[in-house]
């Protein structure tokens, strides 16, 4: 026996679904990164060059948004790596799982990630080599892209695994990197800091610490020492002694906890849930890292993003999700997509305007002065115009191979 079809009332309103499809992309994570790599290629919109010029106005109070701290504490600058490299991770579950959709077994996927991987550190190195005659190849890895890649096969290790388990692996990541540095024998109390690129400034900046947080002390601690060996077995011109802004190979472990973040995140918003389930989730890691970070820091190692000390990693990683989090409900939740294309361009072609900015900056500027007249990149506001075109330039490129459907991709 048949039954009639019901249906609604021609006015009703359509039902509003409580959990949304699992996403092959996020608009938002693709808005993230282009809002990221704007900032990074803005390169302070030249207003850091004005400092010098108007030491006593009020620009000096902005550089802090657009240069690193010395050595301990952070800046919104110094959120720039932590980013990039969380999303890294937030993007690995939905680009592995279309991997997986077309047939890739997980044998494949591993194998391109070691690709990937190598390709990375290489762009690395020869971004740090500089150009120019007499020029070698740097061999270091402290650059963001060798650090995702030292770090990114490990983070295939982690995918799809319980939340309890990629839980586990940060924190033994992290106490780990922590008893290192604690375990290794504090600086030499007749040591030169000079002969390990302790400056003045770093001296003001706070990167000599007595007592327990001497650990942590520029240059002096166990992943300066690894690189005096590591990268000494590679060939050099002169033998490594110290890096001079106190970065360090090792720091790709630390900042793989940082990735795994990212991952968590990626899976959380990959689930079946309601979006407001998953923004207060995101919201409420964000707080209790963030906290758990800022009491570290004040207790058992210093907050040191040159470093990726503990303590920054959980600062920094709940700052990060947090933006995550506004990007998500603003863009994903609320479908306010419109304002977001300009970064969506750049955030698809992430690596694009990344190799434009490390590698045509001064080329482009010198192409805007001649085309446009020196006069407007002279005085001591002339470097405002030169980095706000450069950088326009290059959102432009990125548009361009937007709407040609080209990306640069790893």
């Amino acid at each position: 026996m048949s039954h009639p079809a019901t249906h609604p009332p021609q006015n009703a309103p359509a039902p509003v679904p409580t959990v949304v499809p699992l996403p092959g992309r996020l608009t938002s994570l693709d808005a993230y990164r282009g809002f990221i790599m704007l900032y990074m290629a803005c390169h302070g919109f030249g207003l850091t060059r004005v400092v010098p010029a108007s030491p006593d106005s009020f620009w000096p109070a902005i550089t802090w948004w657009f240069e690193h701290a010395t050595w301990a504490g952070g800046s919104t600058w110094d959120l720039i790596q932590p980013a990039f490299m969380f999303m890294v991770g937030v993007a690995v579950p939905f680009s592995y799982a279309q991997r997986a959709a077309k047939g890739d077994s997980a044998g494949r996927q591993f194998s391109h990630a070691l690709v990937r991987a190598l390709v990375l550190i290489l762009i690395s190195v020869f971004l740090a080599s500089g150009s120019g005659a007499g020029r070698t190849t740097k061999w270091e890895f402290t650059n963001v892209l060798a650090q995702i890649g030292l770090g990114y096969p490990f983070l295939l290790l982690v995918l799809n695994r319980r939340i309890t388990v990629q839980a586990a692996v940060t924190a033994g990541i992290l106490i780990g990197y922590w008893a290192l540095f604690a375990a290794y024998p504090l600086p030499n109390p007749t040591l030169s800091y000079a002969a390990v690129g302790v400056t003045p400034a770093d001296l003001t900046g706070g990167a000599v610490y007595p007592g327990f947080f001497g650990h942590w002390s520029k240059n002096t601690h166990i992943a300066a020492a690894f690189d005096v060996w590591f990268l000494n077995l590679f060939p050099r011109a002169t033998p490594f002694t110290f890096n001079a802004g106190g970065y360090a190979t090792l720091n790709f472990i630390p900042s793989l906890a940082t990735m795994i973040l990212g991952l968590m995140c990626g899976e959380l918003l990959r689930r079946p849930s309601t979006p407001q389930a998953k923004v207060k989730t995101l919201l409420i890691a964000a707080l209790l890292l963030t906290t758990a970070g800022l009491l570290l820091g004040i207790t058992i190692c210093p907050i040191i993003k040159r470093i990726w000390t503990p303590s920054w990693a959980l600062c920094s990683g709940g700052l990060v999700i947090a933006l995550l989090a506004a990007f998500y409900w603003l863009i994903d939740v609320r479908s306010h997509r419109q304002w977001s294309q300009f970064l969506v361009v750049v955030g698809m072609n992430s690596i694009a305007i990344y190799l434009m900015s490390q590698l045509l900056r001064p080329w482009m500027g010198d192409l805007l002065k001649t085309h446009l007249g020196p006069s407007l990149f002279t005085g001591p506001y002339g470097s405002i115009p030169r980095d706000c075109l450069t950088l326009l330039v290059f959102w432009l490129v990125c548009w361009g191979l937007h709407r040609r459907k080209i990306f640069l991709r790893i």
